[in-house]
C-alpha cells in the first residue's frame, strides 16, 4: 500500500515537473517542433515518465538528470540564438519542393516526402493545382509554405487601392465568463466606469455579458448569456 501512495506522490511530482520544464523551454516546444524540440520534448517526458512510476530509480537522481537536461536544452538554445552555424545545424533549412509549377523530385526524395503527402499539404492550402504555384518550401518544422503564381493570388485592397484603416492594437479582451477583466482595462486606461456605460448605450448590464472584448478599431463586440436565437444550430 505504501507503494500506491509513493506512485501517487511521484507522478504528481512528474506532472509539476513537466509543466515546469514546458515553461522553462518556452511556448515554442509544444507548438509545430523542430528536430530540437522534438528530442527535448521526448527527453523530458521519459524522466518525468520514470519519475512517475520506475520506483527502482531514486528521486534525487531522477531530478538531477531532469534539470541537467533543462539547463541543457536552454543553454543550446541560448547559443544558437547567437551563432548562426548552430542554429542551421540545428534547426536545418527549409527545402524547396516546387519551383514554377514543377515539383523537384530529387529533394523530395532527400526528405523521403511522398507525392500523397505533398498533394494533401497543398489542399490544406487550398491549392489543388499544382500549376498554380511558383514556390512551394517545406520548412524545418515539416508545414509547407506556397507562394502562388502573381495571376493566382488573392486581390488585396492594397491591389484595388481602397482606402485602408491602420490597425496598431490587438484587440483587448474586457470581460470573459461574465468576469470583468480589471488588468485589461487598467493596462489600456479605460475604467469600469465606462465600461458601465458602454453597456448601458445597449441596455446591458455586466451580468449580461458573457465575453466582451475592444477591437482594433474601438468597436465593442459583446455576447450575451442569452443570445435570443429561437433556433440554434448543433445544441448539444
Amino acid at each position: 500500500m505504501a507503494e500506491h501512495y509513493e506512485v501517487i506522490l511521484r507522478s504528481i511530482g512528474a506532472f509539476i515537473m513537466l509543466l515546469i520544464g514546458s515553461r522553462l523551454l518556452g511556448k515554442q516546444t509544444i507548438s509545430q517542433m523542430r528536430i530540437f524540440d522534438f528530442i527535448s520534448a521526448i527527453s523530458i517526458g521519459a524522466i518525468t515518465g520514470n519519475l512517475a512510476f520506475n520506483l527502482d530509480i531514486k528521486i534525487h537522481h531522477l531530478l538531477l538528470a531532469f534539470f541537467i537536461f533543462i539547463f541543457t536544452a536552454i543553454l543550446t538554445a541560448v547559443i544558437a540564438m547567437k551563432n548562426r552555424k548552430l542554429r542551421k545545424f540545428l534547426s536545418g533549412d527549409p527545402t524547396v519542393v516546387i519551383q514554377n509549377g514543377k515539383i523537384l523530385e530529387d529533394n523530395m526524395k532527400k526528405m523521403r516526402y511522398t507525392l500523397d503527402y505533398l498533394n494533401q499539404q497543398l489542399r490544406e492550402k487550398d491549392v489543388f493545382n499544382i500549376q498554380e504555384v511558383l514556390y512551394a518550401l517545406v520548412e524545418t518544422k515539416g508545414t509547407l509554405t506556397v507562394l502562388k503564381k502573381p495571376q493566382y493570388r488573392n486581390v488585396t485592397m492594397q491591389d484595388m487601392h481602397l482606402y485602408i484603416h491602420s490597425e496598431r492594437k490587438l484587440p483587448i479582451e474586457l470581460i470573459m465568463d461574465g468576469k470583468v477583466i480589471e488588468e485589461n482595462l487598467q493596462q489600456n486606461n479605460l475604467s469600469t466606469q465606462w465600461l458601465d456605460d458602454e453597456l448601458k448605450k445597449r441596455q446591458l448590464y455586466i451580468t449580461d455579458v458573457f465575453y466582451a472584448v475592444l477591437l482594433a478599431q474601438n468597436n465593442l463586440y459583446i455576447d450575451c448569456y442569452n443570445d435570443y436565437i429561437s433556433a440554434p444550430i448543433d445544441i448539444e
